[in-house]
Order: structure tokens, then sequence, then C-alpha cells
């Protein structure tokens, strides 16, 4: 049976690093439409594990826009390929990341990934959708798969954190937002937009999701001049050549 994972970015220059780092070991992609005007770029190659598939999927701005582009790819897979399913889904992409503990340049691979605004303010404060009765804002990661990856990086070189990734749906541009969000979500790594749409998408087909950030600025007040957009694209990059002959080619 083939072996497939299926990542996800938001906009297309994420998805060119990722299939950048891919490309060394999987080869260069095929492409592949799918319903909704998505196209996957589709990875293919025989390893000692078998036969390998890895698709990356750009599926847009925000939790809404990439879940459902998530669900699409997901449901195709199933109904056309019941064969070779997919064994992992990755939310990838560039993001914010919360100093001290992530650095510009650096990764931040998600014990948890969090709807961190998706709740209720109040005078007594903000409550959770757990806490107001409904619903869920946190899907925990699988300590074997962030270990797996982290071994990884570590063994090339690459500095990182594991860290829980926060989904917001808009981005903080403020120190008062930046220490809000760092107190109500102790140990934070990073902010970004689409994780959360991934991973309700993947639970809905009962498959693993790990989010997998490089950082390109600090979560704070918006300062364009120090943002590091080139070097989060070649650490996503980096990221992926190596999880390409590792973690996205064994079994989960």
């Amino acid at each position: 049976m083939a072996h497939r994972s299926l990542i996800v970015t938001a906009v297309a220059a994420e998805a060119d690093s990722v299939s950048a780092g891919l490309g060394p070991h999987l080869g260069g992609p095929a492409l592949l439409p799918l319903p909704g005007g998505l196209v996957l770029r589709r990875h293919t190659a025989g390893t000692d594990a078998g036969p390998v598939r890895v698709d990356v999927l750009v599926g847009g701005v925000g939790p809404a826009s990439v879940a459902a582009a998530t669900g699409t790819a997901l449901t195709s897979a199933a109904l056309t390929d019941p064969d070779a399913p997919y064994g992992l889904v990755v939310s990838a992409g560039i993001a914010g990341g919360f100093l001290p503990l992530a650095p510009l340049g650096s990764v931040v691979v998600s014990a948890s990934v969090v709807a961190a605004d998706l709740g209720a303010r109040t005078p007594d404060g903000y409550l959770t959708v757990e806490e107001l009765g409904f619903g869920r804002s946190v899907h925990p990661v699988p300590d074997a798969l962030t270990g797996r990856i982290s071994a990884v990086l570590t063994a090339g070189g690459l500095p990182h954190a594991v860290a829980p990734v926060l989904t917001v749906s808009t981005v903080t541009g403020t120190a008062g937002r930046a220490a809000e969000l760092a107190g109500r979500h102790p140990g934070a790594g990073a902010e970004a937009m689409e994780g959360f749409g991934v991973a309700e998408a993947a639970a809905a087909h009962g498959l693993p999701v790990v989010e997998i950030r490089a950082v390109s600025n600090a979560v704070g007040p918006r300062d364009r001049a120090a943002w590091r957009i080139g070097d989060a694209l070649e650490s996503l990059r980096h990221t992926f050549e190596l999880l390409s002959s590792t973690v996205l080619v064994e079994p989960s």
C-alpha cells in the first residue's frame, strides 16, 4: 500500500518552498486538479518503505478557507484512491514567533494546534468554547509524532521548538495583544492563521495532524523592516528536505 502525506499551505510561496524541499528526495511534482479549482502538487517516489506520495495543497488564507480546501482534498482522495489513504496531514508555512522561544529563522513544531480567539469576551475575561459548553479549541499532537520530527530537525542542525501553535483570524500587531495571547497560552511558540482549520478537516477524517511553522517575524508590534520572510521560507524548505527522507516517507 502506498504511503501518502498531505501538506497544506496558505499561499503559493509557502508551497513553493515545501515542494523545493521535497524535490531532492521525491522528485518534481505533477499537478492534479481538484474540485473547486484547487490543484495538488504530487511528489511520488519509490522508497525502501514502499511507494510514497506527498501532496502539497495551497489551501488559502484563514481557518475557514483552508478547512474547506483540506476537506476537499481528503474527500477526493478517499473517493478516487481508497487503496492509498493519507497517513498524515501537515499544516505548513511561515508565522510570527513568540520571543524568546521562537526567534526569527527558527521552526516551531506544534505540540498542539490552538484556536486562540475562538470563544467569547466577557466582563470577567475571555472564555474558550470549551468553557462556553460547545465545540473545541485545541487539537493535541501526539508526542511520538512531534518527537520524530524534532529528532530529524535536531540531526539536521535546524533550530526549532516544540510548542503550541496558535491560530488567529486577526494577526497580532500590538504589544498588548501579544501579551494577552502569551498570558492565555503559556509556552506558545508561534501564531498563524490556518492550522486549526487544517486540524479540524484532518480530525473529521480520523487522521493525525501536525503544524510546522518557520518564523518570519516576532509576534507583537508590526515592524515590516524587521521581517525576514526570505529566511523563513528557506527554513521551511530546509525543514521539508529533512523530513522528505524520514517522517514523510514512513508509515504513521
